[in-house]
């Protein structure tokens, strides 16, 4: 009776272990993660998807990867670079759209190349007729030793950066810029056709590209105009009335952003308004 009693539970959990067995999906991570980054650009966003491989000991350039023979600049599926907006790579025009990313690397000259086939393993179906466009960037020597193969956006600002494609001992940077002035500026003027004018963002964005400035302060003159004063108004009507060279009226407009601050407590503007009456005595 016992032994049949045994052979009874004993039955009952491989049936459910079987069970289970059938319904685990087995999931483990890849020799190669996956990452996707993303950075706002000049109008648009440009995102990129690749798997990070690790050296491991192994001399990577003119070894794992020859010199002279295409490569998925990663591993796994191509590396995958999308725009939202046109931007330009060294000088090089791309319009909105997605592309994979190879590269041939080489001792003197990485060879860039923007394929229009985004949807590959590796490089083993790679044709070249698919290229969008192909050009050529020195490598650079990195001061450290990159275990894990990155790519990374550096030294980014609102129409120029860099992205990197750094492993091992070598990197590889690609001058990004994006004409974003231009643009706004036209975005502007049509703007200034509505009811709704954009006077206090016009005026801040000339500021800040040094452009049109005796316009930008006759729009932030405008942007103060509204019964209700902020201290951060009357602080760039101040800045931009020592810019055009009104001292005078800068100092009066700065003297009464700090005190709209000071009924705030407002520290940082304090501290701005403070700066631009220092700048004004000189």
């Amino acid at each position: 009776m016992k032994k049949r009693m045994c052979c009874l539970i004993a039955g009952f959990f491989i049936a459910i272990m079987g069970g289970n067995a059938q319904e685990i999906k087995l999931k483990i991570p890849a020799t190669s993660l996956g990452q996707q980054i993303e950075q706002d650009f000049g109008l648009g966003v440009i995102s990129v998807k690749y798997y990070r491989p690790n050296t491991m000991g192994r001399k990577i350039y003119n070894g794992m990867e020859p010199y002279g023979v295409v490569w998925r600049t990663g591993a796994n599926n191509a590396t995958v670079i999308k725009f939202s907006d046109t931007i330009k790579i060294e000088g090089h025009i791309i319009l909105p759209g997605s592309y994979s990313l190879f590269t041939i690397p080489d001792a003197i000259e990485f060879t860039i190349i923007l394929n229009k086939n985004i949807d590959q393993w590796g490089a083993y179906k790679y044709d070249q007729k698919q290229d969008l466009l192909r050009f050529k960037v020195k490598p650079v020597n990195l001061p450290a030793r990159v275990e894990t193969f990155t790519i990374q956006f550096a030294d980014v600002h609102q129409e120029d950066c860099l992205l990197q494609i750094n492993w091992e001992n070598t990197g590889v940077n690609l001058h990004l810029t994006a004409d974003v002035d231009n643009r706004i500026m036209a975005n502007i003027q049509e703007a200034m056709k509505g009811e709704k004018k954009p006077y206090y963002i016009a005026a801040l964005w000339c500021y800040h590209h040094n452009r049109n400035l005796p316009q930008a302060l006759s729009w932030i003159e405008e942007a103060n105009k509204p019964e209700k004063k902020t201290y951060n108004r009357k602080y760039w009507l101040a800045v931009l009335q020592l810019k055009n060279g009104d001292k005078k009226s800068a100092v009066i407009s700065a003297n009464e952003g700090l005190k709209l601050a000071l009924a705030e407590n407002n520290a940082e503007y304090i501290r701005l308004n403070n700066e631009v009456l220092k700048e004004a005595s000189k």
